[in-house]
Parts: structure tokens; C-alpha cells; sequence
């Protein structure tokens, strides 16, 4: 199946595109090959959107397609990647829109036109990335569902229109979940494609709250399919490279690694984690993975002053511990979180809203005890399950601390809980749930 550039286009100027020709020709020699194309803002780092497209990833290659990637930064290999500036929601000019589209009532005449002249030119790159990788089948990442560069979904919708061309939109969270989004001067276009509604996108959403929602607000049915790990091989033990993190971290042998591998933004409740390891008056650390990112430094200034007024050891340690191994220009070594699960004692994970909980699943499969906020999805698709937590409802009370404080000083108490957790996770969350799911998607869409 192919599917041609719309007439009337004109050449790409090529610049911003990173595709390897020459090794693109050696990959697409293959007889009756099947190539699917993931599209994203980024596909890079360890943000949810690219942890799980890496995993669809595996299951397409496992089911015999080959994978290609579009995004504005992209870690993907190189000969199946095609680059495109502007579709990161950080480009200059993506973000000049982003800013002259949200958080207001009207917009002016001059944006509709920059808005129009920026979906063309990423209207032209997806038909360019079609083409390219002769791709039968596309999976859009959260770009039809967060309109943080809505000149991109309004491209992909127009491109899916004109060409039928079959597409999974895997949506893992969707604009009105989140407040910034619902005062805006753009609703015709989040109408038209924050998801669209047409009939060669098959929709895919990862909570059943996301399902009930999208069937509510756009008459759009869809397959629920939740993050997943690969619980069928535990992790390996860990080797040498990583035997130094808690003297790297500056823990001692005699404090407790709490870990809270999270972005420090405002919805991961960290003040949570600060409480309850304040009144759990044990020596401790507090470990935060992962930087604000996007969403500023605000919030992180916040989370320190409330360490310093609780006395909470907090470290933030993004420089060190990345989603790849290597050094810093300091010469110091930089961990990957596989690295870091191993030597924590526990981790907190006091969310107030998830699409999921990537850092849920990651927690049962380095098997290490949880302390858990009932946010909503957790409350709805994952408890029920049956797991084994140290769980609060929007507060520490004194329950959460007595109980922290057992598992962390009762190793065989613990053990029984990751044990049990790591099972049922198997059973629910395993890549066996996200292949079968898939087939069924491609069944859907190509026949038997």
C-alpha cells in the first residue's frame, strides 16, 4: 500500500530533516515489508509518550513491521528517523502560537494565518515521511489529543483525511484533563482534530475515565490499552556500573534512599513525599529523579523551600541520572534509572492526577514497596486489581506513616508485598496484554 503526495505541494526544503538515504534504500529493500510510522512531538528521554511508544515499538517489530519515527527530537535510530523542527511544541514559532491560543478568548487574524502557514509546511513533512518509508499504517502519539502544537494536529488530521491511510491514535491524555487548555481561542480546531473523528483512525486511550470521556464529548469509541512493562523478564541484576549510586548521591550506609522518580511538576503532589518522610523520623533522603522540564521552575522552588522547612534532606539529581548512561561535562558519571530503582528503600509516588502511572508499574517491577496517592485512575482501573501499597488520600494521616514506617524496618513484610505486586502486574500490565491488544488494532484495520 502507498500512499502518494497530495499535487500542488512543493519540495521540502531539507534542512530540518535528519533521514539517512542510503541506509533508508538498504532498509526498504525487504520483500513485502510492512512499515508502520510513529509521529510525536518527541520521541527522546524518559517522558510517558516516549517510554510507551519505545514498548508499542518492540511489540510492532515482534508482529514483523518496521518501525519509522517523526518528531521534532528524536532518539531513534537515525536511518528510520525524519526530523522535523517544528513539530516540537518548543520551536519558536510553535510556541508563539501556543501562547496567542491558550489562555485567551479571541485570537487575532495574523495568528489563523500563521497557523494555517505552519500546518502546511508539517502537512508537506508528514507526506514526506510517508512517502520516504512507504508506511502502511501511522500511530499518532498524543499529538491528536494535547494541542501543545496544534498546527501538527490540525496537519496529521488533514493528511488522514485526504489519504484513508490507517492510523492508531494513541491518546494518553486528552486536552480537557488539563486546566491550561480549556480557556482558549481555538475550539474549532480542537473540535475538528484534538481527536477527529474519521474512519481510518482507530482510537486508543489508557484508562477507562479517557474511554468514557471521549465516547461522552465526541460520540468516539476506543480501545482501552494501559502502559505495560516487560514483567515476563524481570529486570537484571544490577552490575558494576551501578554499584556506586548511593555514595554518588552522597547517602550513607546508615540512611533510607526514598526515591520519587518523577518530574517536579505541580500535579506529582511531591509535598506529599516531603510530609510524610518529615514525620516518619527515621534517617532518610529524599531522591528526586527528574527535572521540571517544560512546565517551569516555579513549582521546584516550592518543593525546596517546603524541604528546607520540614529539615527534609531532598537531593535533585536530574544531572546524574538520565534515561541513558554516560558522563557529565564535569566528568561525573550519569545513571539511567534502571541504575537507581535497585538501591531504594522505597518509592513515593503521591500523584493528584495520572493518565496512568508510568512510575506505578516502574516501582512493582524493581520490586520495591510504594506509597501511593489515591488519584483517580488508580483509584478506578488499578486498585481494584488488588495490589499491595501504603496508600493516602489526598493527605498524609498518621495510618500512611505507622504503615511506611513497618515495611521500611520489617523486611519480610515488604518482600511479601512487592512478591504479590509483581505478580499480578504480570498478569495485567505485561507486554503479552499489549501485543494481544495490537493484533486486534491491525486485525481492525488490514484482515486477517
Amino acid at each position: 500500500m502507498h500512499f502518494g503526495r497530495i499535487s500542488g505541494y512543493g519540495a521540502i526544503e531539507c534542512l530540518s530533516v535528519n533521514v539517512r538515504n542510503s541506509s533508508v534504500t538498504e532498509i526498504m529493500n525487504e520483500k513485502n515489508q510492512k512499515n508502520v510510522g510513529f509521529i510525536s512531538t518527541r520521541l527522546a528521554g524518559v517522558d510517558g509518550v516516549s517510554l510507551e511508544t519505545e514498548k508499542w515499538a518492540a511489540v510492532f517489530k515482534k508482529e514483523g513491521w518496521h518501525c519509522f519515527y517523526m518528531g521534532g527530537e528524536l532518539d531513534t535510530p537515525p536511518e528510520r528517523s525524519y526530523l522535523v523542527e517544528e513539530a516540537h511544541f518548543t520551536h519558536p514559532a510553535i510556541h508563539e502560537v501556543y501562547h496567542k491560543c491558550f489562555g485567551l478568548r479571541r485570537r487575532l487574524p495574523s495568528t489563523t494565518i500563521k497557523i494555517h502557514q505552519l500546518k502546511n509546511r508539517l502537512k508537506e513533512h508528514i507526506y514526506a515521511f510517508i512517502d520516504t518509508f512507504a508506511l502502511d499504517l501511522l500511530v499518532a502519539e498524543n499529538i491528536l489529543a494535547i494541542p501543545l502544537n496544534l498546527p501538527l494536529g490540525l496537519a496529521l488530521t488533514e493528511v488522514i483525511s485526504e489519504t484513508g491511510i490507517p492510523t492508531i491514535a494513541h491518546h494518553h491524555d486528552l486536552f480537557w484533563e488539563r486546566k491550561r487548555f480549556l480557556t482558549n481561542a481555538v475550539w474549532e480546531y480542537l473540535n475538528m482534530a484534538f481527536p477527529p473523528h474519521l474512519p481510518s483512525i482507530q482510537h486508543v486511550v489508557i484508562n477507562s475515565s479517557a474511554d468514557n470521556q471521549l465516547s461522552l464529548r465526541t460520540g468516539i469509541s476506543a480501545t482501552i490499552i494501559p502502559n505495560v512493562m516487560d514483567f515476563e523478564n524481570p529486570p537484571a541484576p544490577p552490575d558494576d556500573y551501578g554499584a556506586d549510586v548511593r555514595q554518588a548521591l552522597g547517602i550513607a550506609d546508615d540512611e533510607l534512599f526514598i526515591l520519587q522518580p518523577t518530574r517536579v511538576v505541580k500535579r506529582k503532589g511531591i509535598e506529599h513525599a516531603i510530609e510524610l518522610v518529615h514525620r516518619l523520623d527515621l534517617k532518610s533522603r529524599l531522591v528526586i529523579s527528574h527535572a521540571s522540564g517544560d512546565e517551569g521552575p516555579t513549582y521546584e522552588k516550592r518543593v525546596r523551600d517546603y524541604s528546607s522547612i520540614l529539615r527534609v534532606q531532598t537531593l535533585f539529581v536530574s544531572d546524574i541520572i538520565k534515561d541513558y548512561r554516560g558522563k557529565t561535562e564535569d566528568g561525573r558519571k550519569i545513571y539511567a534509572l534502571s541504575d537507581v530503582y535497585p538501591h531504594a528503600d522505597l518509592v513515593t509516588y503521591p500523584s493528584n492526577f495520572e493518565g496512568f502511572g508510568n512510575a506505578f508499574l516502574e516501582a512493582i517491577y524493581y520490586r520495591k514497596p510504594i506509597v501511593v496517592n489515591a488519584y483517580s485512575i488508580y483509584a478506578v482501573d488499578i486498585k481494584p486489581k488488588g495490589f499491595k501499597v501504603i496508600e493516602i488520600d489526598g493527605y498524609v494521616d498518621e495510618q500512611a506513616v505507622l504503615q511506611t514506617r513497618q515495611v521500611l524496618t520489617n523486611p519480610g513484610l515488604s518482600q511479601e508485598m512487592v512478591e504479590h505486586n509483581y505478580q499480578l502486574a504480570r498478569r495485567y500490565y505485561a507486554y503479552t496484554v499489549l501485543r494481544q491488544k495490537i493484533k486486534n488494532l491491525l486485525l481492525n484495520s488490514f484482515g486477517g
